[in-house]
């Protein structure tokens, strides 16, 4: 029997056929004699051992060969035109243009949804946090509802009135107690008002005179002392009670008696058991417009079992979407100690199953890991439809980096800006679980489209919710029209907010007469009914020479850079050409610069001429590749050592970049490159 012969009966023998076992018969590499026989050798014992491994191998693949999982809809035609309308869509799952309210006829508010995690859950985990070092202690469905009961009747005896025009602020950071006073809030149909160091001094006095805010729960005293600051002159009259969750100072409590506001911590807020549970008011809880959890689309469902990590801010609604939806299922959400550089150590001792993030941290474990793994076969699964961890490749190459994730992750949703298909792809691939892609904002309880279980296809963030419709109308401006498949992105459905508290005149900017919101962001219909984000209207601004710019849109580009880990894209309508401030990722940027023969520390590199150079030439290289105009590319760069963050104000909560306050700090570098020549 020759040798190819022998292949080709061992391949027919097991059983399969097609492309589900070329990948891995493809593998197997061709003899280089067509005359090699099996009966006119004598075998040495290294010959026999290669033979019993290849054998092995064989035996391995079958048990764990890949099975692709069942889209719940037809993936060339996710969604539906709406009475004919290719510009208007709304989900394939759904039978008819009725959109989806209520997942669960017995869940229609927050509170509804804790409740039904209850009844599931009972004594089981659901709020998780530790001490550094330690691993994470857990407290109870049951002892969350208690405590929410008792804290809200404290609310209550505090003078709110329970009722949803009664708002109560939380200035916190992620921890359990931000849930139960959320929870007890919604136990007595009161409204939360999340609150938090970035919206600036400004806008959080213009945020709780607005409310009429009267009561304001803190996590630490430094932010307690901010507030009375305020108080003290006059800007916040109708502050009257601060509870916080640590220990504060007399000091503190001295400060505040002056200007006639108490001082509590949490547990002297809380009333006893029997006293709480008699003043609970179950006829009225507070309506959100939230209706649909992530396995809307039928067939990807949470479990009980799962765990995911809270590190997001819960002051914006995509934390707090997942949060519930979690508590819907009787899940476990645990919190990271409040340091991001702790992060990755809080993961590894949570093994979280679900893993919501943003594109700026995917991106960061793909610059890291990238150059050095070779993913083309587990890509070709991928194409073919199938995620999965336990095959050869993880066995051997992936294992350490979804240990570092935890090792058990499912399922992982990023969302709140664009990721890269390179990227969205590489870590499909090594990650092993399912990474799905989000799209929406908080005027819209944070998703209005989701991509569909089954299709790891990239470009797109995915079909219409079952509960929302889209549609895409023109720009005129920017030359995008609805009938070639392009135009703003606008949302109508129960999950569309009423409008914005107290504000008729922004509610009209985002609503219009019929009910749906305006986005500002550019949307295009793919052929296989998916939305692909494609420029933004809002920030966009014009050169001197007339040309529109939308710097986000560019941004998101050059971040494909390797050396790059953030980058501001400015224009001025007196001026002909773009410039940019950049960021370079500390971990990559000294051996980056080293390969090209540039010596120096991280921030010497970044004061090197030659240096920005480079960079700038590698950034123009991605941008041409895909497919920036000419007018599109910076001409001039300078590189900052420090990264924007939250702390130093140049990010959002969100991880998004504060474009004005980015534009503030940078003025004298911004006003310096545009004195120049453009290179």
């Amino acid at each position: 029997m020759h040798f190819q012969e022998w292949l080709r009966s061992l391949r027919s023998s097991s059983g399969f056929k097609g492309s589900e076992s070329e990948d891995f018969w493809s593998l197997l590499p061709s003899p280089p004699l067509s005359s090699f026989s099996l009966s006119s050798l004598s075998l040495s014992p290294s010959s026999l051992l290669g033979l019993g491994a290849l054998a092995s191998l064989t035996a391995y693949w079958l048990v764990t060969r890949p099975r692709p999982m069942r889209p719940p809809c037809d993936l060339q035609a996710q969604s539906v035109a709406v009475n004919g309308d290719p510009s208007c869509r709304r989900s394939a799952l759904l039978q008819d243009d009725s959109l989806l309210e209520f997942y669960y006829d017995d869940t229609r508010t927050a509170y509804d949804m804790f409740q039904r995690g209850l009844r599931i859950a009972g004594n089981g985990p659901c709020l998780g946090f530790r001490k550094p070092g330690q691993p994470y202690q857990w407290i109870s469905y049951t002892e969350v509802a208690q405590q929410a009961h008792i804290l809200g009747s404290g609310l209550l005896a505090k003078g709110c009135q329970p009722n949803s025009q009664q708002f109560v602020g939380i200035f916190a950071q992620n921890r359990p107690e931000w849930i139960i006073s959320e929870l007890a809030c919604y136990t007595y149909s009161m409204a939360v008002v999340p609150l938090y160091d970035t919206l600036g001094l400004e806008a959080m006095v213009h945020i709780l005179n607005l409310a009429e805010i009267s009561l304001v729960i803190c996590d630490r005293e430094e932010k307690a002392a901010s507030l009375l600051e305020n108080k003290e002159k006059g800007m916040i009259p109708n502050i009257s009670c601060l509870v916080l969750f640590d220990d504060f100072s007399e000091a503190l409590v001295e400060r505040a008696e002056k200007c006639e506001v108490d001082v509590l911590k949490l547990e002297q807020l809380m009333v006893s058991r029997a006293e709480a549970l008699n003043n609970h008011n179950a006829d009225s809880f507070l309506l959100i417009p939230f209706n649909r959890v992530i396995n809307n689309d039928g067939s990807f469902v949470i479990r009980q079992e799962d765990v995911s990590i809270s590190y997001l801010p819960l002051a914006h609604m995509f934390e707090r979407m997942i949060q519930v939806s979690m508590f819907c299922h009787g899940a476990r959400v645990g919190f990271y100690q409040g340091d991001i550089s702790l992060l990755m150590d809080d993961i590894k001792t949570l093994k979280p199953t679900f893993f919501p993030v943003v594109p700026r941290l995917l991106n960061r474990i793909y610059d890291k890991v990238s150059k050095y793994i070779f993913i083309s076969f587990k890509q070709a699964e991928l194409s073919s439809g199938v995620v999965r961890n336990n095959s050869l490749w993880d066995k051997l190459v992936f294992n350490r980096i979804q240990s570092n994730l935890g090792g058990n992750l499912r399922f992982a949703l990023t969302a709140s800006a664009p990721i890269s298909t390179t990227v969205l792809s590489f870590l499909r691939a090594t990650l092993g679980c399912l990474i799905f892609e989000g799209y929406g904002q908080t005027e819209c309880t944070a998703g209005c489209t989701f991509s569909m279980p089954g299709d790891w296809s990239t470009g797109h963030v995915g079909a219409p919710l079952p509960c929302a419709m889209v549609k895409l109308v023109d720009i005129p401006d920017m030359n995008y029209y609805a009938k070639n498949g392009e135009g703003e992105i606008c949302i109508r459905g129960p999950s569309v907010f009423r409008g914005y508290l107290r504000d008729p005149e922004r509610t009209a900017e985002a609503l219009d007469s019929d009910g749906w919101l305006h986005s500002g962001d550019v949307g295009q219909w793919l052929p296989n009914g998916t939305l692909r984000i494609i420029d933004r209207k809002k920030h966009i601004f014009k050169l001197s020479q007339g040309e529109y710019i939308a710097p986000e849109k560019i941004e998101n580009v050059y971040m494909r850079c390797v050396p790059v880990l953030q980058v501001f894209v400015h224009g001025d309508s007196l001026q002909s050409y773009l410039i940019g401030i950049v960021v370079p990722d500390p971990e990559v940027f000294v051996d980056w610069a080293k390969d090209r023969g540039f010596v120096g520390s991280h921030e010497e590199l970044c004061q090197n001429p030659d240096v920005k150079n480079a960079v700038l030439e590698d950034m123009k290289a991605v941008g041409k590749e895909a497919g920036l105009k000419s007018f599109e590319q910076v001409k001039d760069l300078y590189l900052h050592p420090e990264t924007f963050t939250v702390a130093n104000g140049l990010l959002t909560p969100t991880l998004k970049s504060k474009r004005t306050d980015i534009r503030r700090v940078f003025q004298e570098q911004i006003s310096s490159m545009y004195s120049k020549t453009p290179i």
